[in-house]
């Protein structure tokens, strides 16, 4: 199982950006995905998350952050509007098993590489 993170970028704040998350080798359909961010020096917190027709967002991200799944393309997205300097991380995808939704990084089965996300202010 492979998960591709792509679309991140310098952005300046108020923009917006898409990034990606490929899946191969298996279907994530009807399992939980989810995005997650780390800042230097912080630890790796929970983002937004899909499973099935549930969406769960941070509050720092809600309303800002739209994520949605491509089913047909084993594809999970999340569309970043209105960023703002303290969104500056490496976002990471990540897939788990069960279909329900977590926000802690340990119950996930599956991670992308990570993909940059700079805001500049």
């Amino acid at each position: 199982v492979q998960l591709q993170a792509s679309g991140g970028g310098l952005v300046q704040a108020g923009g917006s950006l898409r990034l990606s998350c490929a899946a191969s080798g298996r279907t994530f359909s009807s399992a939980a995905m989810s995005w997650f961010r780390q800042a230097p020096g912080k630890e790796r917190e929970f983002v937004a998350g899909r499973s099935g027709s549930s969406t769960r967002y941070a509050v720092s991200v809600k309303g800002r952050f739209t994520v949605s799944r491509d089913a047909a393309k084993n594809t999970l997205y999340l569309q970043m509007n209105s960023l703002k300097p303290e969104d500056t991380a490496v976002y990471y995808c990540a897939a788990r098993k069960a279909d329900w939704l977590a926000g802690t990084p340990g119950t996930y089965d599956y991670w992308g590489q990570g993909t940059l996300v700079t805001v500049s202010s």
